[in-house]
Parts: structure tokens; sequence; C-alpha cells
């Protein structure tokens, strides 16, 4: 007869470097970087959890946070083959992969997918050959790797407890920027008369799972919040931006063998980056002594990358510390944990005949300009001994791209109203875990957490290869993030999603 009774949670930590020895084609612009070495190194964490029940795993689940742009479907299915060589008696749906969504880390793009928004576009593709490692191959480096610490989280596994808490910082600001006409723009210009307003909510909390050992040492963090990591965005150097900072400053407090797992809650609409007061967040990083000067006129974001990190560290980490004495006094250590995987078919953003016109025109103008540079190329070989030749050339290849793309979906819908993503649910304890492969806009987050029967309820998006789903009044808005070639998913399908992940999460309180 089965025992009512559980027998505990069993935890295991390990972390990776996955930073490559070689050049790399860099992700997160449209224009292409080749990596000129490495600000910081590009991590991955793993979590394993199991629930076990008269000796028995009842269930189980391991959540790997990786310093990536994304996680495309062949990326995590290369993942999950290693894990089923290495551990064949866990089963390897339960293994996922988030992405901190750093704009300065190594492609794993490498074929298409459901989500990527171009047929064909695959991001490795930039109309020129660069002087690069393979993407195949540095994909087939990272998996073996991040399966290698999938492995030595699972064995590491020891009977445990979980706290978890709710802070606030912040970090994620809502970057589209609202216009008396009508229009809004991604990072938009505030100081234009035409200025109306700050498009949506911003999210500013701070969700924080602790986990401790039986001899009562803190031995990992979940840090959960609302921000892509996207301050050092630009960089032709490899770095997990701000995480790796606040990854430090943690363990300076909390003790240096301390493992942070970073996860990016609904975000499509935030960023690091200062829409207002710049001046005076400049002047604060001035005072504080992480800058010399600054001009009122500069984004402290552009001329200072390396200060608004910092402040972000340690914002994040004041969060953290903030509320850990307290959630150490409700430890748990027998929460029930269940896990739950489905794959969930959402509506497409449905396109119209003008919706291609439209993106073709686009996609003529920057051909031209694309064929006029590969001309000129091909007449001038010398021009790939210039610094960054190529910056030019392949953004107008992958915006050209990008556009087309859209005549692709447009054809598919006809065939494929609906787009299959795969989603993980959990309890844990009082706490709720969901997961979504978006850049899913803040509303949508709002609308989960707020009818979510968890206690606390903790989003995970980049659990996938992304692109954005926006909100109804963004698509209005139009702009990056919300214009039919950016979006295979529109509020539609966004509300479908939120639906349906409250109904997957409330069942598992059920009764």
């Amino acid at each position: 007869m089965r025992s009512n009774k559980r027998d505990g949670l069993k935890i295991g930590w390990a972390a990776a470097d996955i930073t490559p020895a070689k050049p790399v084609l860099v992700s997160g612009q449209f224009h292409a970087r080749v990596s000129e070495g490495v600000m910081d190194p590009v991590t991955v964490t793993a979590l394993a959890m199991e629930s076990v029940r008269d000796g028995k795993t009842e269930d189980a689940a391991v959540m790997v946070s990786c310093d990536l742009v994304s996680i495309p479907d062949g990326f995590r299915e290369a993942v999950r083959a290693g894990v089923k060589k290495l551990l064949p008696d866990l089963d390897s749906m339960k293994v996922f992969l988030n992405a901190t969504h750093t704009h300065a880390a190594p492609e794993v793009r490498v074929e298409g997918d459901s989500l990527q928004t171009g047929g064909g576009n695959v991001p490795t593709r930039m109309g020129v050959e660069l002087p690069v490692m393979d993407p195949e191959d540095y994909v087939a480096f990272a998996a073996k790797r991040i399966a290698d610490a999938v492995k030595k989280s699972w064995k590491k596994r020891e009977p445990s407890a979980i706290g978890f808490g709710l802070g606030t910082a912040v970090v994620g600001r809502n970057r589209r920027i609202s216009y008396y006409n009508g229009e809004t723009k991604m990072y938009g210009k505030t100081d234009d008369p035409q200025f109306s307003h700050i498009e949506g909510y911003e999210d500013h909390s701070v969700n924080v799972l602790g986990t401790w050992n039986k001899k009562g040492k803190l031995t990992g963090l979940i840090v959960n919040l609302a921000c892509p990591s996207q301050v050092s965005e630009s960089s032709f150097k490899l770095s997990a931006d701000y995480w790796h900072d606040t990854r430090r400053e943690l363990r300076r407090r909390l003790g240096k063998g301390l493992f942070v797992l970073a996860q990016n809650s609904a975000a499509g609409d935030q960023s690091p980056h200062v829409m207002l007061q710049r001046p005076a967040e400049a002047r604060m990083l001035r005072l504080k002594g992480w800058i010399r000067e600054v001009a009122p006129q500069l984004d402290s974001n552009l001329c200072a990358p390396e200060a608004l990190r910092r402040e972000i560290a340690e914002r994040i980490a004041n969060a953290v510390t903030g509320i850990l004495p307290l959630i150490k006094k409700e430890k748990d250590a027998s929460p029930i944990l269940r896990h739950r995987v489905e794959i969930v078919q959402l509506s497409r953003r449905p396109l119209t005949e003008r919706d291609v016109v439209d993106a073709l025109a686009d996609a003529a103008k920057v051909r031209e300009s694309y064929e006029k540079q590969l001309g000129e190329l091909k007449a001038h070989p010398e021009k790939r001994r210039q610094p960054r030749w190529y910056v030019d050339i392949t953004h107008a290849y992958r915006r050209m791209k990008w556009f087309e793309g859209v005549k692709t979906r447009f054809e598919l819908q006809k065939s494929q109203p609906k787009l299959p993503v795969e989603i993980h649910v959990l309890r844990l304890g009082d706490t709720a875990i969901a997961t979504n492969p978006f850049e899913y806009y803040v509303d949508y987050g709002m609308q989960i957490k707020t009818r979510s029967r968890a206690v606390q309820t903790f989003l995970v998006q980049h659990v996938g290869s992304g692109t954005y789903l926006p909100t109804e009044r963004a698509v209005s808005g139009k702009s990056y993030g919300a214009v039919p070639a950016s979006t295979p998913v529109g509020p539609e399908g966004g509300r479908e999603l939120a639906e349906k992940t409250v109904e997957l999460i409330n069942a598992m309180w059920a009764g």
C-alpha cells in the first residue's frame, strides 16, 4: 500500500563554463558580430530537484539557466540527447533550459524552428562568409557541457529544504515610448515634444527561492526578475552581462560556492536601459564613484555600461539579502513537487495580403543596399581587411530576410493556423514555476500571476527560441517587437497561452 507520507526533497546543483576558445558569431543584433575576446565568461547553472516517496522518485525537474540569447528547439534536443546517454533513468523531458537573453553570447540558432520568424532566415546565415567557429560546432560543444552539468546536478542531489520570498528592485524598464500621434517606438526619444507616455506597466518584482542542505547551509538561489540581460548588448566581446556582476556580488555577500540560477520573467517590453531621467541616473552613478563624469545629454547606459551593470547587481543583491533571513524562517524540507509538460497549440498572428505587400516592399529596399554592398565587396576584396567590414552588409541581409519571412508565414498560416509550443508548469510547495518560449509582454505575466492559486508564481520566458509576443495595444502602436515581421504569435495567442498556463497551475492546487 502506498504511503501518504513524502520522504522529502532532494536537490543538487552544478555549473559549467560554455565560453568558446575560438571567435564565434555573437548573437543578439541584426548585424553580425565576430567575437573579439571575452568580457566575462558565459556559463550555465543546473538545479536538479527530486521528490521522494517511500524511497522512490515521485516527480522530478531539472532547470538549467544559460547565458545565451535563446534556446532553439535543436539546441534543446541536443542537450536532451546528451542527458539520455548520461542519465538513462531520468526522463529527459523533465529537463528544461532558459536563456537570460544576453545579447553578447555565442549564436546557437543553427536551424529554423517553429518560432523563428523568417523562413530560411537562420541567424547564422549572414549573406557573407565570416571567420568564425562553425555555429554547429559550438552547439555541439555547449550541449555536451550542459548535459554534463545536468548529470552532475542530478548525481549531487541530497536532502534539502527550500524557502521562497518576494523582493523588489528597479532593473527592467518599459522600453516602448508612446507619442501623441498614437505611434510607439522601441527606445524612442522621451525629450520629443510629442512624447506622451511609457506604453505599459513595469514589473520590478524579484522572486527568490533559496535551497539549504541538512546542515543549514545555503547552497543556491533561484533569482527571477523581469528584465533581459542587455546592458552590454552592443559588445563585440562575449559577456553574461549584468548576471555576471550579480552572481559575483551575491557570492561576495553569501559565499563563493553559492550557485545562482538566473531566470527572466515575462519581459518582452522591458529592458535594463534607462528611458527617463537619464541625467539624474547618470549623476548618481558619478556620486557613487563608479563613473567620473557624464555629459547630461548622454544616456547613462551608453556611456557607462560597466557602471550600470554594477548598479543593477547591487540592487538585485540588496533585494535578495534583504528577504533571505525572512524566508529562511519558513523553510520546507518536504514540499510537494509536481512537474507537467504540455504542448500548447497557439493561434498564429493572422497576416493579411497587405502585410505581405508592405513587408516585401521593405525587403526590396534593403535588398538593393545588400546587393550594392556585395558588389562592392567582390570588386574590392581588400575591404575584408578593414575592422568590422561586415557590419553594414550583414545588417542589410538580415533585415531583408526578416521582412521576407512575413510572406513565408502568410503562406504557412493557410495550412497550419496553430503553432505548437512546449511549456512546463511546476508546483514546488506553495510556489508555481511556469515557462514560455517567448519574449512575453509584461501584461500577460500579470494576468498569470494575479490569477495563479500559488502563493508566489515564478514565470520563466525564453524557454525556447524567443521572438516577441505583444499585446493588443503594442500592435496598435506598431514598432519593432510588435510588427508582423517580429511576431509569429499575436495577442490572441498571447491570451490563449495565459489562459492555459493559469489552468495548468491551478489544476495543481485542485482538491
